[in-house]
């Protein structure tokens, strides 16, 4: 069963292209990932400083992979050096899926 992941980061105007470009960097990478479908990055109309970037995986598996990787961290730890406040994360199920979050096996 997919998932997605979306992940909410907040800089401040002089950020913006530092942090763009790592996400770039970062979306290279995980575009040869196990499981990576497929990712996209927005920009808050509303909040300037906020983006969002949301990625699909075929299993959560696939991400929790995809989060332990060395190079991904090493890319992390420069992107969070650039934000105001810590990253928000989220998995998320289709809502039509049966299986709640504490039923749902670490391999789907």
């Amino acid at each position: 069963m997919t998932i997605k992941v979306i992940i909410e980061r907040t800089v401040k105007q002089e950020n913006k292209e530092p942090l763009l470009s790592l996400l770039t960097k970062l979306r290279e990478k995980a575009i040869h990932q196990m499981g990576y479908i497929s990712g996209e990055t927005l920009s808050s109309l509303d909040n300037p400083g906020t983006h969002v970037v949301i990625s699909t995986w075929n299993i959560l598996q696939d991400w929790r992979t995809w989060e332990k990787n060395q190079e991904r961290r090493v890319l992390i730890a420069l992107i969070d050096n650039l934000l105001t406040a810590p990253a928000r994360v989220g998995i998320f199920l289709p809502s039509a899926a049966s299986l709640t979050w504490p039923d749902l096996p670490e391999g789907v």
